[in-house]
């Protein structure tokens, strides 16, 4: 297996997991949060999508799918259509809101088209491609690819435990 079948492979994992964990989510499992500074499901799956479409964006040298494709409108958040979620307050948390959770995993498997798109045209010589140089070593594209695998699975992975939560808070 090369890099680019092994990068896709990786990244066509997370649409399943997204819509696995967006599977019957109600309105108040997508507000759940285990307490007042925790992330919800909605926030959750927005950031692990928003993280993919801006780094692999950038990588691609395209505008992100969340404005090409309307998807920042469709979504109407009341913050800059840059925004990804990184360092939000808990009141920022609070203003992602969506009514029906198949906004985030039609969003996602937007995302996850233009990422499929960029990676069957990328190539070794893409990958060891210095993206930046602020770091020692310089991070190429396919170590970003690979920070970006990281941190999705992460928070997929907190998504996970706050529907688990959710499913199970009056079983105590």
């Amino acid at each position: 297996m090369d890099t680019r079948e092994l990068l896709t492979d990786a990244f066509q994992r997370i649409p399943p997991f997204t819509h696995m964990l967006a599977d019957g989510a109600d309105a108040d499992l997508l507000r759940f949060r285990p307490d007042p500074d925790a992330n919800h499901l909605t926030w959750l799956l927005w950031h692990a999508a928003r993280v993919q479409d801006d780094h692999v964006a950038e990588l691609a040298g395209r505008e992100q799918v969340w404005t090409s494709e309307g998807w920042a409108d469709r979504f109407g958040l009341p913050m800059p259509p840059a925004d990804t979620g990184y360092g939000y307050s808990r009141a920022q948390v609070d203003d992602v809101r969506v009514a029906d959770a198949t906004l985030l995993t039609g969003y996602q498997d937007a995302v996850a088209a233009m990422v499929d798109d960029y990676l069957t045209k990328a190539d070794d010589e893409e990958f060891d491609r210095v993206v930046d140089e602020a770091w020692d070593p310089p991070v190429t594209a396919g170590v970003r690819l690979v920070s970006v695998l990281g941190d999705v699975l992460m928070h997929l992975g907190q998504a996970g435990y706050v529907k688990g939560l959710y499913q199970r808070r009056d079983q105590a």
